[in-house]
């Protein structure tokens, strides 16, 4: 049976707005929470998992994990951080433990999810992120979750 979605799109205008769109997402989290990041390369994905990290007062800036696939950042809720990018088979996201970290009571973020779909949790958080073609730093951002309070934080 298919899980009932909130919806909600947000636009920011420069990377200081999506990082920021990204803290607030984050005081929106519980642990063991899910994100979904969508969208092209050079989308935002990163710049948004900083944001969810400086929230979480994470002891080191988000960088992208595309060679490690993997980066954690502990803080007030542990962040980890997946990059699925070079994954060519679902099942090697296993060979990572990814279901283990799904259970350590933490943040888990997957940058291009659609490389491991069949993995994630139904009630993942799926944040699309889609660069504007005439303006470099604007994005459209939509947030689709099971839970209204993901989407709808006032910002």
């Amino acid at each position: 049976m298919m899980m009932a979605m909130y919806k909600r799109t947000y636009r920011t205008f420069s990377a200081d707005e999506t990082t920021d769109l990204g803290r607030h997402i984050a005081r929106m989290l519980k642990p063991g929470d899910v994100l979904a990041l969508y969208g092209d390369l050079a989308a935002g994905k990163t710049t948004l998992t900083r944001g969810l990290a400086e929230e979480f007062q994470a002891n080191q800036p988000a960088t992208s994990p595309t060679f490690t696939l993997i980066n954690e950042y502990p803080g007030i809720l542990t962040l980890y951080h997946f990059d699925c990018y070079r994954i060519k088979d679902a099942r090697e996201i296993l060979y990572l433990g990814f279901e283990e970290y799904l259970d350590m009571g933490g943040i888990v973020v997957v940058e291009w999810p659609q490389k491991i779909e069949t993995f994630l949790p139904e009630d993942t958080i799926r944040i699309r992120l889609i660069r504007s073609e005439s303006r470099e730093d604007v994005r459209e951002i939509t947030i689709e979750s099971p839970e209204e309070r993901h989407v709808n934080f006032g910002c």
